[in-house]
């Protein structure tokens, strides 16, 4: 799951990373008077007003109902922040990473305008190599990192933390002085490094990214941005973590998947993967590269799919657009091959099947499940083991997408593929 900004900063300040003091705003209406909170707590004569999204490069992004204005904005008066905040929330913000579809902006965040002398780079991420969180650190904070790691790498230092003891103070102090800091600065920088390790192991990261890490003129060290992604499997050890979830940023057939209890990750491709086990998922998305195509998604119904949980699964997958075919590869086990095939047949008829769908399944009741799927009259293929499922998913999905000379694009998108019916082994 990822945070909002203002997310971020809150979950960073117990574990000793300082923030600057602010405000997230959901309705215009409340942005004068959180301004005016921030101004008689801080004295602060100038703000800065945020969108909030989950998206990076908002600071060069355009709204698209307001070209003039960006997604971070420094203001003079608490008057002004409550004029910006008009002009923000319920409108659409286009950045590099939104795509040219933007995000709506549903909430906002307010600070005080620090004045910064120095901007750092700070980030905590699991080094799978190493088996241990690994806290880098650059001197060019507030630019993209991407480009610092291409052009010197030598420029980003690392520190890997004990898995026992977390980040000594030792290491953080190298990092800070490796990015030549020194006295109080140094401290703060130490302290904020210390308390990013244990952030991202209390909180269970799997990305924590701040950027920049500022050095204010008075030598404070704040995180003036901050970037979170929360590990969705440690849920159960966080009963705070809904609070967090803003379902206007989540994909939709995400949100569905999680309130069925299904482990689902959508993709860039276009082939959906139902599958169950997660061993199973790899090796379907694997073998789909290898045949020259690309999943849409990680689907996984468990071990102990129920008919209804395949029925529900298969709507999931026939609800992204953005599935061109449909591949469905279960290995029956506690899981009967006959259930998955009657809910597979279900769903097809309740919901209908515009994109082609190849079905492997092998196992427990396999020859009932096969049976079920030939005698139920859909237009879907049968395949006899996982390669030629994946086979035949590329090249159906290709061919949808590229329909022969003088054919239309209809009949093709309307799914209706030949029965394909194949012994089973």
């Amino acid at each position: 799951m990822n945070l909002h900004e203002h997310q971020a900063k809150t979950l960073l300040r117990p574990h000793g990373v300082r923030v600057p003091p602010h405000r997230a705003v959901l309705r215009p209406g409340e942005a004068l008077r959180a301004a005016q909170q921030l101004l008689d707590e801080t004295g602060a004569a100038r703000f800065v007003v945020k969108a909030q999204i989950h998206a990076g490069g908002r600071g060069k992004g355009r709204f698209m109902e307001d070209p003039e204005l960006g997604g971070v904005k420094l203001v003079e008066s608490t008057a002004e922040v409550s004029s910006v905040a008009e002009r923000m929330l319920g409108r659409t913000l286009v950045t590099l990473q939104t795509g040219p579809a933007g995000r709506v902006v549903n909430r906002i965040l307010i600070e005080p305008v620090l004045p910064i002398a120095r901007e750092l780079y700070v980030a905590a991420v699991l080094d799978r190599v190493q088996q241990r969180i690994c806290v880098m650190a650059c001197a060019e904070g507030g630019v993209e990192i991407e480009e610092v790691a291409a052009r010197a790498p030598e420029k980003i230092l690392r520190e890997w933390v004990d898995p026992v003891i977390g980040l000594s103070a030792y290491q953080a102090r190298r990092l800070a002085y490796g990015l030549g800091l020194q006295d109080r600065a140094a401290k703060g920088a130490a302290e904020a490094f210390v308390g990013v390790a244990r952030a991202f192991e209390q909180e269970d990261c799997t990305l924590l990214e701040i950027n920049p890490l500022v050095i204010t003129q008075t030598n404070d060290v704040v995180a003036l941005d901050a970037k979170v992604t929360l590990d969705d499997s440690a849920a159960y050890r966080h009963p705070g973590w809904p609070d967090f979830l803003d379902s206007a940023e989540e994909d939709p057939s995400e949100l569905s998947a999680q309130a069925a209890n299904l482990a689902y990750v959508k993709l860039d491709g276009a082939i959906g993967c139902m599958v169950n086990g997660a061993g199973l998922a790899m090796a379907t998305m694997d073998i789909i590269r290898a045949f020259g195509g690309s999943p849409a998604n990680f689907l996984d119904v468990g071990g102990g799919a129920s008919k209804e949980r395949v029925v529900l699964a298969l709507k999931i997958i026939l609800a992204d657009v953005n599935v061109r075919g449909i591949f469905v590869n279960i290995f029956g086990g506690i899981v009967h091959c006959d259930l998955v095939a009657q809910g597979i047949v279900d769903a097809v008829r309740e919901v209908g099947l515009a994109v082609p769908l190849v079905v492997r399944l092998e196992g427990t009741n396999v020859e009932a499940g096969r049976r079920i799927l030939a005698e139920a009259g859909l237009h879907l293929t049968t395949a006899s083991d996982m390669a030629d499922g994946a086979r035949q998913a590329v090249a159906l999905t290709r061919r949808a997408d590229d329909p022969p000379p003088g054919a239309s694009q209809a009949p093709l998108a309307s799914g209706a593929q030949p029965a394909e019916k194949r012994p089973g082994r």
